[in-house]
């Protein structure tokens, strides 16, 4: 692989590795393990396994080392270990570094699952985590101590799109020893600059805008190849959060439109969120590429566009939110993201319904927000569609 390769050749030809028959479309290697010629040969790969031996599925797979090269080629990093899920991802990174008495130091805003993981599990087991509002520099910057193990936020707040400024809190991060680890689901693998702004690891669902298309759950960790090898690989190959090969043959299939698919959708969102400002349904419409969103600026620098989500508040509370959603004809009611087809959600009711209402009011996860993911439909049709939901609110 050449290293003066743009992304879209990266996300098409990094990694591939083709069988004895050539073949144009990555193969699928569905087997739980390999055969060894002699036991002096299985001696020698259990001692040490080189980059294209493999013992077990669990532990490495050429499918899934073909999708691990790939998107750490197309995310600028030495290297990455694929997951079950996203949640295998965030759990799994977090959890393979720290141990009892660390402290991690974590915005606020996060998905519930997140919060899970930090909150109960983390802490369970003798973690110390200091949450904190993630805009807030100065917040970061007080709370990050000389024994922080660790930094965690979403790069784009779930669900109310606010944006941690990676390259600020990074440097805070560094200057105390402390790693930088990001959830970078909102800002896609295709508008990531998060390792060149000074993230250590960085954290996506694959389930969302790698495969796009709702076909499967995943997820990956990437960093350097110390790191990945050293302390992530150890611990998820014994507790068996990898991925399945043909969840990385999706994700590599993926991968191929990724970039085409995501710009059409940033544009779309971008497109729909200036044509329904102002309206009078609406409270507020949420959106980083829009001009009057107090991090614009940032995101415009960060990730160079402004996403494929977007989050309406409607005027009304729960009772217009769910009216609102019963009345879409286009978009279809769900939880994911970053899938070809345009998806609704009300986090309030659903993927942060657990969260204490003092929670939902501190994150601003308002009744009457909803959050709208842009997917690939024509975005006059899907203007037409929110704007007949939203009559006689």
């Amino acid at each position: 692989m050449s290293n003066d390769w743009h992304p879209r050749t990266k996300a098409i030809h990094a990694g591939t590795r083709r069988s004895q028959y050539g073949e144009v479309s990555e193969a699928i290697f569905l087997t739980q393990g390999f055969v060894y010629e002699t036991a002096e040969h299985a001696e020698a790969r259990f001692l040490e396994s080189g980059p294209d031996e493999f013992i077990y599925a669990r532990y490495g797979n050429p499918t899934v080392a073909m999708f691990e090269d790939r998107i750490a080629a197309l995310e600028g990093a030495e290297d990455a270990f694929a997951t079950a899920s996203g949640m295998a991802a965030v759990s799994g990174a977090l959890t393979a570094m720290l141990k009892a008495g660390d402290h991690v130091v974590s915005a606020r805003a996060l998905f519930g699952s997140c919060l899970y993981v930090l909150e109960d599990v983390l802490a369970r087991f003798g973690v110390e985590v200091t949450l904190v509002d993630g805009t807030d520099l100065a917040a970061w910057e007080a709370a990050i101590r000389p024994d922080t193990k660790a930094v965690f936020f979403e790069s784009v707040s779930n669900p109310t799109l606010q944006l941690v400024d990676i390259k600020s809190v990074s440097e805070l991060a560094h200057a105390q020893g402390a790693l930088v680890v990001v959830d970078n689901v909102f800002a896609t693998p295709e508008f990531s600059k998060a390792i060149a702004q000074g993230a250590d690891v960085v954290i996506y669902s694959a389930t969302k805008h790698i495969d796009g298309q709702g076909r499967a759950l995943g997820g990956v960790i990437l960093g350097t190849r110390d790191f990945i090898r050293g302390t992530v690989e150890p611990y998820m190959k014994h507790t068996g959060g990898s991925m399945s090969p043909f969840t990385a043959w999706v994700m590599l299939k993926g991968l191929e439109t990724m970039s085409l698919r995501v710009r059409a959708q940033a544009a779309s969102a971008q497109t729909i969120a200036e044509a329904l400002q102002g309206h009078e349904a609406l409270e507020t419409v949420i959106y980083p590429g829009l001009a009057d969103h107090p991090q614009n600026a940032l995101a415009l620098s960060q990730m160079g566009a402004g996403g494929t989500v977007l989050t309406l508040v409607l005027k009304g509370g729960k009772d217009a939110a769910f009216k609102f959603l019963n009345a879409i004809q286009v978009g279809v009611i769900s939880n994911n993201l970053g899938d070809a087809k345009t998806i609704l959600t009300h986090p309030a009711t659903t993927t942060h319904q657990r969260l204490p209402q003092d929670q939902k009011d501190l994150l601003g996860i308002a009744p009457g927000l909803v959050r709208i993911s842009i997917g690939l439909e024509d975005p006059q049709d899907l203007i037409a569609d929110i704007r007949q939901a939203l009559t006689d609110l």
